[in-house]
């Protein structure tokens, strides 16, 4: 569109990527999406085997045919599992593999919070507990104040899949508290494009959804400015 390279994005399973067609159409640009596959269940050992090298490198391999300019991996909990430092080097090895800049959704999450310029956080987790508590332990590795944390308990990607806009709902007024400066949701299972700016509007805060953060991360590093409305407070002209 307009010149403009797309930007790639390796997305675990199917349960949410109907929110980058969404985000893609908002913001006229190609977002497309390549599918890697293992079990969706929300486990340390599991989520280590979805963010591997091979798998990753066979989600860049889908993606060469459309020269992206950037690609992401779209998975926080496949990102976030491995600690700060092997995040660090799973996008290392994934920018080698595709030949252009990467990155994941986890580090969309620490860059997105430093351009709001927000340091106190509440965390609206739909993961089980131990899971949610390494996504605030890896936040917090990056100089954030984790104010408050809440998980959902749900074992799969495809039960986060399911949520309803009042579930989802629900689950941010829930785990929000008066001293964070942000909400962060951080499923990209869990389906939020559509809901930013309502859950904004609703806590009066930025909302940083993992779909809506990973889309952001990925024209970041691409170097692609683009602003929309109904993509809340980080896709605002000026940001």
């Amino acid at each position: 569109m307009s010149g403009v390279r797309c930007v790639g994005f390796i997305y675990p399973g199917h349960a949410a990527e109907a929110d980058y067609g969404q985000a893609a159409r908002l913001l006229q640009l190609d977002l497309p999406v390549a599918h890697v596959y293992g079990t969706d269940l929300h486990a340390v050992a599991e989520l280590m085997d979805l963010g591997s090298p091979a798998k990753l490198a066979h989600g860049a391999a889908l993606l060469a045919p459309q020269r992206p300019a950037a690609v992401v991996w779209a998975c926080t909990s496949g990102s976030f599992v491995f600690g700060p430092e092997g995040a660090a080097h799973q996008v290392d090895r994934l920018a080698a593999e595709a030949g252009v800049p990467a990155s994941s959704t986890s580090f969309g999450f620490v860059h997105a919070l430093a351009a709001l310029g927000c340091r106190r956080v509440a965390v609206a987790a739909s993961y089980p507990r131990d899971i949610a508590g390494l996504f605030a332990g890896f936040i917090a590795a990056h100089g954030i104040t984790i104010e408050a944390m809440g998980d959902a308990g749900i074992p799969t990607a495809a039960e986060v899949g399911r949520l309803t806009r009042s579930q989802i709902r629900d689950l941010a007024l829930r785990n929000d508290t008066a001293r964070a400066e942000a909400l962060l949701i951080p499923d990209t299972a869990m389906h939020t494009i559509g809901q930013v700016d309502e859950l904004e509007r609703l806590l009066g805060k930025p909302v940083l959804t993992a779909n809506a953060v990973t889309i952001w991360e990925g024209l970041r590093i691409a170097g692609i400015a683009r602003h929309a409305t109904g993509l809340g407070a980080l896709f605002e002209e000026g940001r």
